[in-house]
């Protein structure tokens, strides 16, 4: 089987030849796996670590604002300036205290200042062999929290529902647009709408299950349906403990949820794979925090093949860290031995 062929497989709930892989890291990580590995080119790289997956991107056009903080490292398209490590986080909330009418004021960005001619041609260069990753990362959840702050947010779902609706329908607005323009020009060549929202923590869900359904599964809903339109298969990047709101995602019609965390409360494998392995793709699981980081060779090949044991029967599931963003710090020695032993044990037995 090719890469595509090997998802595609996996995402109708069959088995493929062997389970498929998935690699997401920091570019700290990216840097030193090629030092490390003496792999000068990105695309050897991903071979290496067995990736199945490629992805192709918008581009923003038009003069960029100025920061207006000195010390800010990046800036949202919302206007969110950040610093601090990582992505860092806000120097403020702009609509903390905004009435209806000034959100609909707000200067919300212009879906169309984005250039998308060339994604159609840099996915076909995979000659369709990888599944390819495409559309709007969609974050409405935490652009809502950059927008409010996280503590305003939640008091707003009970004291000023309607203030929550409108940030997020603007939010979602501008990502549905711009996914919609991306899809237009290069649907065919796309496979999977991929997007992100953290919605779970290390103890369970960040908001409940009635506020999920209230406040963020229509957008969901709306961003599902976006890519089934374009007979894309939809993917949702969910770190934490989410295991109340699976049933909501499956409702909503989302193919599959990436960076499954075993660590967190609620995510037992064994569970999620019995209530719901034969109705949504799992993609990661294998822990990222106590084994990859911190555990012996040993250690990172048998727990990859406990994963392996569990949610490869019957096909829909994709192998991989449990947190896309594999840190710097993760030994170069460890990622290797979860491909490998991917690549050695995730074979399916044909008849």
């Amino acid at each position: 089987m090719t890469p595509r062929q090997r998802v595609l497989t996996a995402f109708a709930h069959q088995e493929p030849d062997r389970v498929p892989m998935w690699l997401g890291s920091s570019p700290e990580f990216w840097d030193k796996a090629k030092r490390a590995l003496a792999i000068s080119d990105d695309e050897a790289l991903r071979i290496r670590f067995h990736d199945d997956f490629r992805r192709v991107w918008h581009r923003e056009v038009g003069p960029q604002p100025l920061l207006r903080h000195p010390d800010a490292t990046c800036r949202t398209v919302f206007g969110i300036e950040r610093h601090g490590l990582g992505y860092g986080q806000p120097f403020d909330h702009p609509l903390v205290d905004a009435s209806i009418s000034r959100i609909h004021d707000y200067p919300w960005p212009d879906p169309t200042a984005i250039d998308v001619s060339h994604i159609r041609t840099e996915a076909l260069a995979f000659n369709r062999q990888y599944a390819i990753l495409g559309g709007a990362w969609s974050p409405y959840f935490h652009d809502a929290i950059d927008l409010l702050g996280m503590e305003n947010m939640m008091y707003t779902m009970a004291d000023a529902p309607e203030r929550l609706d409108a940030i997020l329908q603007h939010v979602v607005d501008y990502y549905f647009e711009v996914s919609r323009r991306i899809f237009d020009a290069a649907a065919d060549a796309i496979d999977i709408f991929f997007i992100g929202n953290d919605f779970g923590s290390q103890t369970g869900p960040l908001v409940g299950e009635a506020q999920f359904r209230r406040f963020f599964l229509p957008h969901l809903k709306r961003l599902v349906d976006l890519g089934h339109d374009y007979n894309l298969k939809v993917m949702l990047h969910c770190c934490g403990g989410f295991a109340q709101l699976v049933p909501a995602m499956i409702e909503v019609g989302l193919d599959a949820v990436h960076a499954v965390q075993p660590s967190c409360r609620g995510m037992d494998l064994r569970k999620l794979k019995a209530d719901f392995g034969r109705r949504i793709v799992f993609n990661g699981a294998i822990d990222s925090h106590h084994v990859l980081i911190n555990g012996t060779l040993d250690l990172v090949r048998r727990r990859t093949r406990e994963v392996l044991e569990i949610m490869m029967p019957g096909g829909g599931y994709i192998a991989g860290a449990s947190h896309d963003y594999v840190l710097e710090e993760t030994p170069v020695e460890n990622v290797v031995a979860m491909f490998d032993t991917v690549e050695e044990f995730g074979r399916y037995r044909r008849s």
